[in-house]
């Protein structure tokens, strides 16, 4: 069992930053993959970035690349999703997730088995 913990969504303007934070806690500790999806409103939850658990390698969907970076604390069990030169296409529901198998770096939301519960980016133009 892993629970998630996510923060740091709010309001921006277009070009600003956010940096979101999720920490996991588990009482069996073991290596997982970390990945941010993101819903906006009456779209599918969408993958955003993903990590393997030694931090050795990163995943991004191609809207966010060179604006978002994933990076994660091991001794925090942390991931963080900083989040540059945002866009009101942006706004949507940032939600962590965690794949225990931490072999693979996947993108399908049905991969991941552990989810938090979720934090609003509103980013203003």
């Amino acid at each position: 069992q892993v629970h998630l913990v996510e923060s740091g969504g709010g309001l921006a303007q277009a070009g600003g930053s956010l940096r979101l934070s999720c920490a996991a806690a588990t009482r069996t500790p073991s290596p997982y993959t970390m990945a941010w999806f993101c819903q906006a409103p009456g779209k599918e939850r969408a993958f955003v970035a993903a990590i393997t658990w030694n931090g050795s390698e990163r995943s991004y969907t191609d809207s966010v690349k060179g604006r978002f970076t994933i990076s994660k604390d091991n001794a925090k069990n942390t991931v963080y999703l900083q989040m540059n030169s945002l866009k009101p296409e942006d706004t949507a529901v940032y939600y962590c997730a965690v794949d225990l198998n931490w072999l693979i770096l996947s993108r399908a939301v049905d991969e991941y088995d552990y989810w938090g519960q979720g934090t609003q980016v509103t980013v203003s133009s």
